[in-house]
Parts: C-alpha cells; sequence; structure tokens
C-alpha cells in the first residue's frame, strides 16, 4: 500500500509519539507499504514552527531530516495537484489538508489521518 501521510501522523510516527495508534504504526513500519511525506507536509511545518505553536515542536529542516532517515519518500506538489484542489468541494478549509487530498486523489495515495472532515473527500483514507 502506498501511504501518504497527514501531518500530525508523520510528527507522531517520527517523534514515536504515544498519540500514534498502534495500527498505525504497524502499518507505517509494514515493510510492503511505501510511506510518502508530502511538501504541504512540510509547509505546514514551517508555517506553525515559525509561529512558536506548541503542537509544531520540531523545524521544516528537522523534519525533513527525520522522513528521510525513516525512509519515507518525498512527493513534490505539481500542478496538477494545485489544479485538484480547485476542484474540490468546501468541506474542509484547511489548505495543507486539501492539497494532502487532491494529492492522494491524484496519484493515488491512501492519506492516513485523524481528520473526518478529509474523509468527506471521497480520495482512499484510512482514519484513526
Amino acid at each position: 500500500m502506498r501511504l501518504l501521510l497527514d501531518t500530525h501522523i508523520a510528527l507522531w510516527a517520527i517523534t514515536d509519539d504515544s498519540l500514534l495508534p498502534s495500527e498505525v504504526r504497524s502499518l507505517i513500519l509494514e515493510s510492503r507499504n511505501t510511506v510518502y511525506f508530502s511538501a504541504a507536509n512540510i509547509w505546514e511545518i514551517a508555517i506553525k514552527h515559525a509561529l512558536k505553536r506548541s503542537s509544531m515542536p520540531i523545524s521544516a529542516a528537522e523534519a525533513v531530516q527525520f522522513f528521510k532517515r525513516a525512509g519515507y519518500l518525498f512527493l513534490d506538489i505539481t500542478p496538477e495537484h494545485a489544479m485538484r484542489v480547485e476542484a474540490l468541494p468546501p468541506f474542509h478549509q484547511d489548505p495543507f489538508d486539501r492539497m494532502l487530498v487532491a494529492q492522494a486523489l491524484s496519484e493515488p495515495l491512501v492519506l492516513v489521518t485523524q481528520d473526518r472532515k478529509v474523509g468527506r473527500y471521497g480520495a482512499p483514507t484510512l482514519l484513526f
């Protein structure tokens, strides 16, 4: 399975946070699965870290290093992804989540998240 991690899931995974559900940890560690992190994740981390949000304990540069060390593959934002966002219904206002949905639909990838709003888009999604 090709997994695209929502930002909170990706952060919990690389920081070994107890908030990461054990089922998700197993999916991420399963050698048959390929795990992706998006430029949208890095963008979100950069903005929230610069704003000194307590929910963003690491910088974007640190996150990239951790994701690469964990063996995650990088997914850039393409013009096709950006155009796909335009066609999404307004279920969710968060631009980072909307981009992740567009990427999951376009590639296709299974988006791993706890955000119930994301599940309304019909993208392949694992909700925890």
